[in-house]
Parts: C-alpha cells; sequence; structure tokens
C-alpha cells in the first residue's frame, strides 16, 4: 500500500461521518493489541485553543527530553501533521505500513468505525510503535463519547475555552457543553480554564463524582510585559518573564493552562526542570493561529472560525493592527454561525475578499460576499483561495495589512501561496 492508497482508504466513502460512541474504537485497538494500554496521555478537550495547548506542553515535554506524541486536527498542510513524534510528522512509508496493518481488522468489524477513529487508532498504534513517553492527545468534538476517550485515567485531563460550537450534537448552551466536555475528567489531574461560575461547577461536580483533584488555570496572575510579531514576554503567578512566539492575550490565558497543567505533572513525579519549562514554551510552533506570514505588506492568517474565535481575533486586531486599514480574506464554513462571527471584526475591515475554503461543508464565496455586502464595505469574491490571496494583496497598501481567517480549511493554501511569492 502506497501512502496515496492509504489516504484514499482512510478518506474513503465507506467510512460513516461523525458518529458519538467508543465501542468500535475500542473494538478496532483491541483487535490490534490495545496499543493504548502502552501509553500515557494528557488528554485535551474544549471549543477554542486545544491545539494551542497540545503543541505547547508537547513542546515542554520535549525539552524536558521526553519522548513525546502529539495527536491533534484538523491539518494545515497535509494529513500527517496530525500524528507526530518529537516534532517530526508520521512518515508517508509507515502512515502507509500502519493503515495496511489495521485495513484487514477494520474491515472484519461488523460496524464500521468512522474515519477518525480509524485514524485514532492509527495514531495509537504509531506512539506504541515509537515507544512515546507521553502523548500530547487532543480530542477531536466533544469529549465523553469522542474516540479518544476510549484511554484510561490520563495523567491529566486539560478543559480548554469554552464556547457555543457543535451546538446540535453537544448541547444549545455552554453547561451543556462543559459537560460533554468533562466526560474525558476520570480520576487523577484534572486542569480547567477558567470560565463561569456555572460552567466552572460542571467540572467541580464530575471532578467529585470521579475522585479527580481539579486545579484551574492561574489567570489573575497574567501580565503582558510586552508583545510584538515577534512574539510575547509575560509574568503568570510567581513565573515571571516567561517568551512566548504565540500571539493574542487567549494565548497567555492557554499558556496559563499550560503551566497549571506542569505543576500538576511535577507534583506526581514528572521531571521537568524551569529551565525546560521555559524552553518549551519559546520554541513552541503552531501555525496558522494569527501567524504572520509576510512583512510587505503585513499578512497574517488566522484559523479562527466560531464567534469566541472572532472576539479574540478583535482584540488581537486592537493590540497589533489598530494602525493599519485592512483587508480581510476570508471563507466559512456553511454550518457556522457566521453572520455573528463577522459583525464582531466587520467594524475593523475597510475591504473584504472572499474564497471558498476546501471542505464541502464551505459556502461559496459568491454567497458570503452577498452577505459582506451589508456591512457596506467593498467585497471581492474569488474563485480560488490561490486567487483570493492575490487578489487580497493586491489591493492592500504598503502601510496597510491582510488578515485571513475565517476556516482553518484554507489556511494551509493561504500559507503555500504566500510563501512562494515571498521566494
Amino acid at each position: 500500500m502506497t501512502v496515496n492508497e492509504a489516504l484514499t482508504y482512510i478518506h474513503s466513502v465507506s467510512w460513516k461521518g461523525s458518529i458519538p460512541g467508543l465501542s468500535r474504537t475500542q473494538e478496532l485497538l483491541e483487535r490490534i493489541g490495545n496499543p493504548q494500554s502502552r501509553l500515557k496521555f494528557v488528554h485535551i478537550a474544549g471549543t477554542n485553543g486545544k491545539g494551542s495547548t497540545a503543541a505547547m506542553l508537547a513542546s515542554i515535554f520535549r525539552a524536558a527530553g521526553y519522548r513525546t506524541g502529539l495527536y491533534t486536527s484538523p491539518y494545515i498542510t497535509c494529513f500527517n501533521e496530525r500524528m507526530q513524534v518529537n516534532g517530526e510528522m508520521i512518515s508517508d512509508e509507515e502512515l502507509a505500513e500502519i493503515t495496511e496493518f489495521i485495513r484487514p481488522h477494520a474491515e472484519a468489524m461488523q460496524d464500521h468505525p468512522t474515519e477518525f477513529e480509524l485514524v485514532t487508532v492509527i495514531a495509537m498504534e504509531y506512539f506504541a510503535r515509537h515507544g512515546c513517553d507521553i502523548v500530547a492527545l487532543e480530542v477531536g468534538l466533544g469529549g465523553e463519547l469522542d474516540s479518544t476517550n476510549v484511554i484510561s485515567t490520563p495523567e491529566a485531563s486539560v478543559i480548554c475555552n469554552i464556547g457555543l460550537d457543535h451546538t446540535e450534537v453537544l448541547g444549545d448552551t455552554l453547561e451543556k457543553i462543559a459537560a460533554a466536555k468533562a466526560g474525558i475528567i476520570k480520576g487523577g489531574d484534572a486542569v480547567i480554564y477558567r470560565g463561569s461560575e456555572s460552567v466552572e461547577r460542571v467540572f467541580e461536580q464530575r471532578c467529585a463524582e470521579t475522585n479527580t483533584r481539579l486545579h484551574r488555570a492561574n489567570f489573575d496572575g497574567i501580565r503582558l510585559l510586552s508583545h510584538s510579531f515577534a512574539g510575547q514576554l509575560f509574568d503568570c503567578g510567581a513565573r515571571k518573564n516567561i517568551e512566548l512566539p504565540l500571539l493574542g492575550e487567549h494565548q497567555l490565558k492557554n499558556a496559563a493552562v499550560v503551566l497549571a497543567t506542569v505543576d500538576a505533572l511535577t507534583a506526581k513525579g514528572w521531571r521537568i526542570s524551569e529551565v525546560q519549562l521555559r524552553e518549551g514554551l519559546r520554541t513552541v510552533s503552531w501555525p496558522g493561529r494569527f501567524e504572520l506570514l509576510s512583512k510587505s505588506p503585513v499578512f497574517i492568517v488566522d484559523g479562527g472560525h466560531n464567534p469566541q474565535c472572532m472576539a479574540a481575533l478583535a482584540k488581537n486586531i486592537q493590540d497589533y493592527l489598530s494602525d493599519r486599514p485592512l483587508t480581510a480574506l476570508t471563507g466559512v464554513m456553511a454550518d457556522k454561525d457566521y453572520l455573528d462571527m463577522y459583525r464582531l471584526v466587520a467594524p475593523y475591515i475597510a475591504r473584504f475578499v472572499t474564497v471558498t475554503p476546501d471542505n464541502p461543508r464551505a459556502l461559496p464565496a459568491p454567497e458570503l460576499a452577498k452577505m459582506l455586502e451589508q456591512f457596506g464595505k467593498p467585497v471581492t469574491a474569488c474563485e480560488t483561495v490561490e486567487a483570493g490571496v492575490k487578489t487580497a494583496i493586491a489591493q492592500t497598501a504598503e502601510n496597510e495589512a491582510v488578515l485571513a481567517f475565517g476556516s482553518l480549511y484554507m489556511v494551509g493554501t493561504i500559507r503555500a501561496t504566500v510563501a512562494e511569492r515571498n521566494e
């Protein structure tokens, strides 16, 4: 099996869509020898910030000398990004080999796994084969019924920022969504992003029911010292002058969650020195999150794709781009609450360029353009993402900036197109 055959197989229509439940993943893992039972995990759920949080934790574990797995979704440039060991993506050869190994077991099942379940099992086998000491494991959707929740008690369960997204699956209130995410809490230690009293009460109750130690991130101790396109310098509680290349106030809160997680892990015997912790944060890379791609003109891409992300993006515009008229290069999924999303950022935008992200759920660029006309700004619809990048740059003066946002599914093409232009 080649890697193209493996990816065709993984993405094939024979696998159903997203169906909550753990039984299929459990059965497939059992058929291949339960590789997950040989691994230790930090399990990370949340509406926003879980990928950044996972990347920071993985970077810190690597700096501390641990063989580290990282499982995230979706990918930006290529599928292999979704599973990494010590910062290296799974090779094409190994992806093909593991898929070929798992294929007969998946096909022998009466109730076939979904695509995400199949990918999760491939990742577990990959991490086990590489003898990972620890895996930063990002939840796909929700928590309790997500296929990643087949693992036993993790070293730490981490709950990131909770917002209203995927409400048709997880519930239509923050408390219902928090309850779904809280399903990953099952003993040991849990670390939570600070939220409303009612949301935190959901986690408190789950921790009490499962005899889990609850740790809250220290948001009160966060103090931003300086920031630029190169990164941020901040204090968090007793820790002073921490360097972080990820931009935005929301990343400081994600970092506070990470620091609380590291403290919980070191208290139970994981060896992570203060120097290693700081090195891990200083060197973390997580593309597509308010990322500077070009300085001439300033071109920033952000994968934000729900109203909560847009609120964070609006704050970043104020902090980093307040002196520049903005060209918005944007595309969105049709099932998102996109009108509310754009209301939050439209006041900062001088003109819009719309594109259709590479996903069957995407809203066509002309439809998005028509909707955006209500904000009274010039709007141009483009046939491709590449054309959108070129149009946005052509419409942007040297003292202005391009801000691309709305969907992670267009970030890879945008990064590649801008990189080609920079060369």
